[in-house]
C-alpha cells in the first residue's frame, strides 16, 4: 500500500459510523500484545478544551526534554497530526507500516460477529498506541474522541486524568442533560488516578465528584485546589495571568492563544504538568513552565491567519464553545465592526449557536455551506430565514469588499469548515 492508499482504507471504516463500546479496540489491541499498557499515558476529556491544554501540557513537558507523544482530533493541516511526537506527525512510512501490520488483524475481526466493523478511531487509536511503543516515547497525551466511559481510548490507566469542561454536546450518544453527560465524561476517571477537573457548573462537578470519591481519586478542582487571575491580553496576541496552587506560585504568565478560556485551559495543563512532574521525579520551576506556554500553537483556535486585513479562524464547533467565543468577541474586539461566516454540522444545535453570535455588538453575520457531508446545507439555512451561500468562498470575497478601517473578519463554526478555509488561505502550512 501507498500513503494514499492507506488513508482511503482508515477512511473508508467512517462507514460504520459512531460506535461507542470497548470490545473492538480491546480485541485489536490484544492482539497487538496490549502496547496501551507498556506506555505513561494522561488521558484528557471533557465538552471543550481538551486540544488547547493538550497543546499546553506537551509544551511544558517538552521543556523537560521528554520525547511527548499526542493523539488528538480532528485535523487541522493534515491528516497525520493527529499522532505526533513532541508536535511532530507521524511521518507516512510509518503510517504505512503500522497500517500494514494492523489491517490483517481488522480484516480477521471483520469475519466475526461481536468482533466487525472495527471504524476509523478505533483503528486509529491502535496505530496510535503501537506507533509511540515502537518509537519509546517519555509520555503520552491521550485526548478523548467522543464521551469517556465508552470512548475507544479509555483502555489506559493514565499517571493523571482531566475533565475540563461539561457542555451539551452529542446529545444524541451522550444524553441531553449535564447530569447524563458528566457520567459518561467522568468514566476516564480510575482507581487511586488523580483527576483534574477544569471550570464547570456544580451539577455537572458533583456527578464527577460522585464516581472520583467511589474511585479513590484524588480531585483537583479549578478555583478550589488551583486557581488563575486573569490579567490583561498580552500586546503581541496572548493573554496574561497568574496561577496558584498549594506548591506553585507563578506571576504574569503569557500564554500565545486568544481568550480567557485559553487561560482556564492552561490552567486545567498547569495543575496536570505538576502532578505528572511529581510522579516522574522532574523539577518544575518558574521558568520551565513560563517558556513552555508561551510556545504552545493550536491551530483554528482564536487563530490570527492576517494582519492586514485581520482575519481570525476558530473553532466554535458547539453551543458550548460558541458562548465561550462570544464573550471573547465582546471582550477583545469590544466596539470592532466584526464580519462572521459562519458554517456548521448538521448533527449540531446551529439555531442556538446562531442566536449566540448575533448578541455580539457590532456583527454582520453570512451563514454558508461547505463540502462536507454532514455540513449544514444552504437550503437548511434558507429554511430558517436566513439568507446563505452555497460556498464559503463568496462570503468571504463579499466580506472583504464590506471591510473598512479595522474590521475584523471572522471564519467560525466547525472545525473541518475551519480546516477547509485555513488550507486555502495559507496553503495548508
Amino acid at each position: 500500500m501507498n500513503y494514499e492508499e492507506t488513508v482511503a482504507w482508515i477512511h473508508d471504516r467512517i462507514k460504520f459510523g459512531i460506535r461507542p463500546g470497548l470490545i473492538r479496540i480491546d480485541e485489536l489491541l490484544n492482539r497487538l500484545d496490549n502496547p496501551q499498557h507498556q506506555l505513561k499515558t494522561v488521558h484528557i476529556g471533557g465538552t471543550n478544551g481538551k486540544g488547547s491544554t493538550t497543546t499546553f501540557l506537551r509544551c511544558l513537558l517538552e521543556e523537560q526534554g521528554l520525547q511527548v507523544g499526542t493523539f488528538t482530533s480532528p485535523y487541522i493541516e493534515t491528516f497525520n497530526e493527529r499522532i505526533a511526537i513532541n508536535g511532530v506527525p507521524i511521518p507516512d512510512d510509518d503510517l504505512v507500516s503500522l497500517v500494514e501490520k494492523i489491517k490483517p488483524l481488522v480484516e480477521d475481526m471483520d469475519t466475526v460477529e461481536e468482533l466487525k466493523n472495527a471504524v476509523e478511531f478505533e483503528i486509529l487509536t491502535a496505530i496510535m498506541f503501537q506507533y509511540f511503543l515502537e518509537k519509546e516515547v517519555d509520555i503520552v497525551l491521550v485526548e478523548v474522541g467522543l464521551g469517556g466511559r465508552y470512548d475507544c481510548t479509555n483502555v489506559i490507566t493514565p499517571l493523571a486524568s482531566a475533565i475540563t469542561t461539561i457542555g451539551l454536546d452529542h446529545i444524541d450518544i451522550l444524553g441531553d442533560s449535564l447530569e447524563e453527560i458528566a457520567s459518561q465524561k467522568a468514566g476516564i476517571i480510575k482507581q487511586d488516578v488523580p483527576v483534574v477537573i477544569g471550570k464547570m457548573d456544580d451539577v455537572a462537578f458533583n456527578v464527577i465528584k460522585e464516581e472520583a470519591e467511589s474511585l479513590n481519586s484524588p480531585m483537583y478542582r479549578y478555583d478550589v485546589d488551583f486557581s488563575s487571575k486573569y490579567i490583561q491580553p498580552d500586546d503581541s496576541w496572548g493573554e496574561i495571568f497568574n496561577f496558584r496552587s498549594s506548591s506553585l506560585d507563578l506571576s504574569h504568565v503569557t500564554i500565545s492563544l486568544l481568550g480567557k478560556h485559553q487561560v482556564d485551559n492552561a490552567s486545567v495543563a498547569i495543575q496536570l504538568y505538576d502532578i505528572v512532574s511529581n510522579k516522574l521525579g522532574l523539577s518544575t520551576s518558574s521558568k520551565d513552565i513560563q517558556k513552555g506556554l508561551k510556545k504552545a500553537f493550536w491551530p483554528g483556535r482564536m487563530e490570527k491567519v492576517s494582519d492586514e486585513p485581520l482575519i481570525v479562524l476558530d473553532g466554535a464547533h458547539n453551543d458550548h464553545a460558541m458562548q465561550v467565543m462570544v464573550n471573547n468577541l465582546k471582550t477583545e474586539f469590544k466596539g470592532q465592526h466584526i464580519h462572521a461566516i459562519f458554517g456548521a454540522l448538521s448533527t449540531k444545535d446551529i439555531d442556538s449557536m446562531i442566536k449566540d453570535l448575533k448578541t455580539v455588538p457590532h456583527l454582520d453575520l453570512k451563514v454558508t455551506a461547505f463540502n462536507y457531508p454532514k455540513a449544514f446545507t444552504k437550503e437548511q439555512y434558507e429554511e430558517m430565514g436566513l439568507n446563505a451561500y452555497s460556498e464559503w468562498q463568496k462570503a468571504l470575497a463579499d466580506s472583504l469588499e464590506e471591510l473598512t478601517g479595522d474590521d475584523l473578519i471572522l471564519v467560525t463554526g466547525s472545525l473541518y469548515f475551519i480546516s477547509q478555509v485555513r488550507e486555502t488561505l495559507l496553503g495548508g502550512n
